[in-house]
């Protein structure tokens, strides 16, 4: 099974999602998407996958979030997209991808949806 993981090793439900796959004999593509974020168009294609807009991958945690007035209702998906790619941090994580479709595994039992 191809499997890709968008992945922060600093992340702990990222952390236990990958050796979940491991656990599966699944070795999956790494994409550690803080040196290496998604482009605009990936982003896209990531969000239309999992059936959410840019709003609902926001990371809401930490600080970032309120310093850039992401809650701000007015914001359009556009605005939205461009802050995640200047700031990948505010990704909610990890996001898997399987031929069964992309989901962002939190909580970490999610990932079984695309086994």
């Amino acid at each position: 099974m191809n499997v890709k993981i968008y992945h922060n090793p600093a992340c702990g439900t990222s952390l236990t999602v990958m050796g979940l796959l491991r656990d599966k004999g699944i070795e999956p593509e790494v994409v550690e998407y803080l040196k290496t974020p998604p482009s605009r168009d990936d982003m896209k294609k990531l969000l239309k996958d999992m059936g959410i807009t840019p709003r609902e991958i926001l990371r809401r945690k930490g600080s970032l979030f309120d310093e850039l007035n992401l809650g701000n209702p007015d914001l359009t998906d556009d605005q939205l997209l461009d802050a995640l790619g200047q700031n990948p941090i505010l990704m909610e994580r990890p996001i898997v991808v399987t031929p069964k479709g992309t989901r962002v595994c939190r909580p970490s039992d999610r990932l079984q949806e695309l086994l």
